[in-house]
């Protein structure tokens, strides 16, 4: 994967074998992935590179991240369970995803004309940060990472393929990084877990 924001916009996240060719998703996109990154900036958010992706943070925390496939790019919300969404425009990234947290766009132009809608939603994002406003913890059995849950929030595929897995298997990996003591090492580790994920195995399968 990338480490260089600059990589991303000209060659793409390096997760696939179309990096570096005609055939990204990045490519297809570039101009509405140009505008959000300018709408992002404008705002003064901090630009950074996870999972391969363009993140952008806000008092020291995650607020969007961006997504490029072949069929559309995403602007992904991480707290998406605060958000209000008043002009109903937040879609869910899959069928297991709990909360919309997404603005999907199928045309590069529509950026340029959702401007006013992306930055009011970025202003609320950047309030809650503000306030250290979190979303309540969901009850479950298994207590997942901050940075795993982070990851499923940015990459639907990983998302629906994590849920799916039995909750024997989900807690294999939570085992896992929960070892990790750096939340460095806990992000290295889910990224070189995400193949195996996918083939629906646990963390110590082959």
């Amino acid at each position: 994967m990338i480490t260089d924001i600059e990589q991303y916009f000209s060659n793409g996240c390096g997760r696939c074998e179309r990096f570096a060719t005609s055939d990204c998703s990045t490519r297809q996109w570039n101009g509405g992935l140009a505008k959000l990154r300018q709408i992002c900036l404008s705002m003064n958010l901090v630009e950074t590179v996870k999972w391969g992706h363009p993140c952008y943070m806000h008092a020291d925390r995650n607020l969007v991240i961006f997504g490029a496939f072949r069929n559309d790019f995403r602007l992904s919300f991480f707290d998406a369970a605060l958000m209000k969404d008043p002009e109903g425009v937040l879609k869910k990234q899959g069928p297991n995803t709990q909360y919309p947290d997404m603005i999907r766009f199928t045309k590069n132009n529509q950026v340029a004309s959702m401007k006013p809608i992306i930055e009011s939603y970025l202003q609320e994002a950047m309030g809650y940060a503000e306030e250290g406003i979190k979303p309540p913890k969901q009850q479950s059995e298994i207590e997942l990472p901050p940075e795993l849950l982070e990851a499923l929030d940015s990459d639907p595929d990983l998302a629906e393929a994590f849920y799916g897995l039995t909750p024997g298997r989900q807690k294999s990996y939570v085992i896992n990084l929960s070892s990790a003591k750096k939340p460095a090492t806990r992000i290295s580790r889910i990224s070189k877990f995400r193949d195996k994920i996918l083939s629906g195995k646990g963390a110590m399968e082959r």
